[in-house]
């Protein structure tokens, strides 16, 4: 057989192999883009490495970008849809928090997120998140539940705290005390796949 024939056998296989693998768009901030550490060693990337691990045909699309909040993932979304992702990862919310916004307008943000990714039939999950107890017991107690209600309202699969056994652990963040470190990060991989595993 030429060269040329088994390159073109080999595209075809290639090409048949990137449209049939379904993606996951994990939608956040600086947590899921991996501030602090290299791209490979981001929570989205090692969530990717663990799929490819136990042979799952999807790819992770990363669209985390440092600062953002609810409102801006929301304008976000729109260009990632392009790509046709099958599964949302909703993970924002952190920044809206720390900044002490509205929670009824973050809120809103959110789930105007999920209806545009259930019109497009996408499963939903849900990331948790809390904020330091500083903002007081009112704010934070309606920050928490925020997420909840919305899984709840749109059932949706819900990670009760996208940081579980991360936050607060010094040796598993960077200097800053938020963002996660490398080893941090496999952890957060490690709590994502959990939740989804009965989605894929």
């Amino acid at each position: 057989m030429k060269i040329t024939a088994i390159l073109s056998i080999l595209l075809v296989f290639m090409s048949f192999n990137v449209s049939a693998q379904k993606k996951i768009l994990i939608l956040g901030d600086s947590l899921t883009e991996g501030y602090g550490v290299d791209e490979d060693y981001s929570f989205p990337a090692i969530l990717e490495k663990k799929l490819q691990k136990e042979k799952l045909p999807y790819k992770i699309i990363n669209g985390g970008v440092s600062g953002s909040t609810t409102a801006s993932g929301k304008s976000r979304l729109k260009w990632f849809l392009k790509a046709n992702p099958s599964i949302l990862i909703l993970a924002l919310g952190a920044n809206d928090g720390l900044r002490g916004l509205k929670l009824e307008q973050s809120k809103n943000n959110l789930e105007e997120i999920i209806k545009m990714a259930k019109a497009k039939n996408m499963k939903i999950v849900i990331a948790g998140m809390m904020v330091p107890p500083n903002y007081g017991k009112e704010y934070t107690t309606k920050f928490k539940a925020m997420f909840i209600d919305l899984a709840k309202k749109y059932n949706a699969t819900l990670i009760p705290f996208l940081l579980e056994g991360v936050a607060g652990v010094k040796e598993l963040n960077i200097e800053d005390g938020i963002h996660p470190n490398s080893k941090g990060y496999v952890i957060v991989a490690d709590t994502v796949y959990k939740y989804i595993k009965d989605l894929l």
